[in-house]
């Protein structure tokens, strides 16, 4: 069976093998924490065994919810934030179509987001274009008041009974929650919604594999069968695996050595826009779970070769504090061949009968040399093909790597601490019931 692979060559003019492979040991204790639950954080460790965990009973259950909601509408608004939106936008986006909302030969509902901002102008678009959309709601929290989904979802709940009446909005309103407890979990046993749980054990960041990722990508059309499927691949390939082969432990433990080393920056770089919000999804991973008890490594992204005409320059002469991880996609699913011109006004007849990945594959290349050259390290991450499973596989790896570089890093990579700051001060200058010394503290600051 083919996996993904991780290649680190490009890194070792800037750390040596022996300084990666000091972290042997210890990144294999930590990949059994995670196993066993003895690490820090390890209330939320339920998502390590989740791909041979999770049931056939429980897939058919999403997929028959999913079926049910397509056959009564033509867009699914996804509404949560962080965690709760990001994986399934990461896989549906990087499965559909480029040109989605021109596809016209799709049959599966258009899937959207709120939630995960308070723009005032973002919202009233989305309900102005829905008003003439027969539309469902999959609404993702495990308190039900978080304040940017709770926004949006009380006023597309109020519109949606509005348009089809409080018992069919009942039939298009589907809540993942809590198991017993929550205002969201309250609301849905009240009004009868269908529901799924977000376990206690999994954060929301590594909960792509549950119904909060899956119920979004069935709805989208896309073989959820099939990413569990390469996720367990992933699960058990990163068990089984020695050390030098395996591409989580040496993920982990080779941007460590680059940390350590003064590279507190690493940009995740893709060749296929198809890719874009898997980096979005990834930053948050890395970024949550990694930046607290002011240690870590600051994640950012780039799509080549588009931002190679913006942030090229930097990259290849700016501060040199930082790495590259590149994700890049062996085979694509289409052919393109560059045609002849006769009058090769543009020079590129030299292209002429090369497919359009040869081209982007040249590039690849040629701007990996240039950036290691420039003293910038690369790590490379090869995807056979962009398929559910192979997501999977790529969703699993940098969830399982991340765990092992926070262990490393001596953090617990499961909590947000930090979080909790602008909530308190939002909170305060709402002037919330229950935060009148706050906001007392906070009004004589400004």
């Amino acid at each position: 069976m083919e996996h993904i692979k991780l290649n680190i060559e490009k890194s070792l003019d800037f750390v040596s093998k022996e300084e990666v492979f000091k972290y042997e040991e210890n990144s294999k204790k930590h990949l059994t924490s995670l196993h066993e639950g003895t690490g820090k954080g390890n209330d939320y460790v339920g998502w390590v065994q989740l791909p041979s965990q999770i049931t056939e009973a429980e897939l058919n259950d999403i997929e028959a919810t999913a079926k049910k909601l397509k056959e009564k509408i033509e867009v699914l608004v996804v509404v949560g934030i962080g965690g709760s939106y990001l994986g399934a936008k990461a896989v549906n986006d990087a499965l559909a179509h480029s040109f989605d909302q021109l596809n016209s030969g799709d049959e599966n509902p258009l899937v959207l987001y709120a939630g995960q901002n308070i723009s005032e102008d973002y919202l009233y678009e989305l309900t102005d274009i829905l008003k003439s959309i027969e539309f469902g709601i999959c609404v993702i929290s495990k308190s039900g008041t978080t304040t940017e989904p709770a926004i949006a979802f009380r006023l597309l709940k109020e519109m949606l009974e509005e348009q089809v009446g409080k018992e069919e909005a009942r039939e298009r309103i589907v809540a993942i929650t809590d198991e017993s407890k929550g205002a969201l979990r309250t609301l849905a046993t009240q009004e009868g919604y269908k529901t799924f749980v977000i376990a206690d054990n999994v954060g929301g960041r590594y909960s792509v594999l549950t119904p909060v990722g899956l119920l979004p990508i069935a709805v989208a059309g896309h073989d959820i069968k099939e990413l569990v499927k390469g996720a367990k691949a992933m699960q058990d390939y990163t068990v089984e695996t020695a050390f030098e082969e395996n591409p989580a432990l040496l993920y982990a433990a080779t941007r460590n050595a680059l940390y350590e080393k003064g590279k507190g920056i690493e940009i995740l770089a893709n060749y296929n826009p198809k890719l874009h919000n898997v980096a979005e999804w990834w930053k948050q991973l890395y970024g949550e779970s990694e930046g607290k008890e002011n240690k870590g490594i600051f994640p950012a992204s780039v799509d080549f070769t588009s931002d190679l005409h913006s942030m090229g320059q930097y990259i290849q002469e700016g501060q040199r504090n930082i790495f590259e991880t590149v994700i890049s996609i062996a085979k694509p699913n289409h052919t393109v061949y560059i045609p002849e011109d006769k009058n090769n006004l543009d020079g590129l007849n030299y292209l002429a009968g090369k497919r359009v990945d040869e081209v982007n594959k040249m590039a690849e290349l040629g701007t990996q040399l240039a950036h290691v050259d420039g003293g910038v390290p690369n790590l490379h991450i090869e995807m056979p093909k962009l398929n559910e499973f192979y997501l999977g596989e790529l969703l699993y790896f940098f969830e399982i790597a991340c765990g092992v570089s926070g262990y490393i890093l001596d953090v617990n990579p499961f909590d947000q601490p930090g979080v909790e700051a602008y909530k308190s001060n939002m909170f305060a200058l709402l002037e919330k019931p229950g935060f009148e010394a706050e906001t007392k503290k906070i009004k004589e600051r400004l």
